[in-house]
């Protein structure tokens, strides 16, 4: 039975709709970074081969499926932005599925020797589950003004449509006092880049890692067993 041993941190980033934060994961990518997104996850959990697409539609109904049978994710976010109760059940059923998928990358990037990995998790400190095994957390802020124009261009939505969807999360202000580093998007990109790469050579020199232990060979242990075992490990 192979034991490794390595140093290994997670940072929690998160923002707001709009506010840039996938500006600052391009720019964290391009600096060698290894990003986890969960919204790309996310889309990969509701195709047809995963569990949580039956569950969506038997919960939704077969009108929010598109005509080549893929869930039209246009429909579900008209749903779940204006029934607050509809967004905690699609939460409940695609959830457990995005951790799933992000732990077993998490033991890919660690097996690859990285020192930290960053998990973009757009809501972050609204789920508050994740937030207990991050050693560092990040807000990609603007201000308010920003990102409802932001929003507005971006998706093509009214005022009172943009925000209702800024209300469905937590305001960045709110935000702001629960993350341990803030990058400020309101100005220019050279502006952004500067708080990013300060950011990185902060997290480079940081002493803050795990001594992490995992066992190569667990044949007989699952996969259940195995994400108890990594929680243990990131919350000790």
């Amino acid at each position: 039975m192979f034991i490794f041993q390595g140093r290994m941190f997670l940072v929690g980033l998160t923002g707001g709709v709009a506010s840039g934060k996938s500006t600052v994961v391009a720019m964290l990518r391009e600096l060698g970074c290894a990003v986890i997104d969960a919204d790309v996850i996310a889309r990969q959990v509701v195709q047809p081969c995963f569990q949580a697409y039956q569950r969506i539609v038997h919960s939704f109904g077969p009108e929010i499926l598109l005509e080549n049978g893929e869930i039209n994710r246009e429909a579900l976010g008209s749903i779940i932005f204006s029934q607050p109760e509809k967004r905690q059940l699609l939460n409940s059923i695609t959830h457990p599925e995005i951790q799933r998928e992000m732990l077993k990358q998490i033991l890919k990037y660690f097996v690859l020797g990285y020192r930290y990995v960053i998990l973009d998790i757009p809501l972050l400190f609204e789920t508050n589950r994740l937030t207990r095994i991050m050693k560092h957390t990040v807000l990609v802020y603007c201000d308010p003004q920003s990102q409802l124009s932001r929003l507005m261009r971006r998706n093509r939505l009214t005022q009172v449509e943009a925000e209702a969807r800024i209300a469905a999360q937590l305001p960045l202000a709110q935000k702001v006092k629960l993350a341990n580093h803030v990058i400020d998007n309101s100005g220019d990109t050279e502006a952004t880049r500067r708080q990013v790469l300060k950011l990185h050579a902060s997290l480079e020199d940081s002493l803050d890692f795990l001594w992490v232990r995992l066992l190569a060979v667990a044949a007989t242990a699952g996969f259940g067993s195995l994400v108890y075992f990594l929680l243990r490990q990131f919350v000790s």
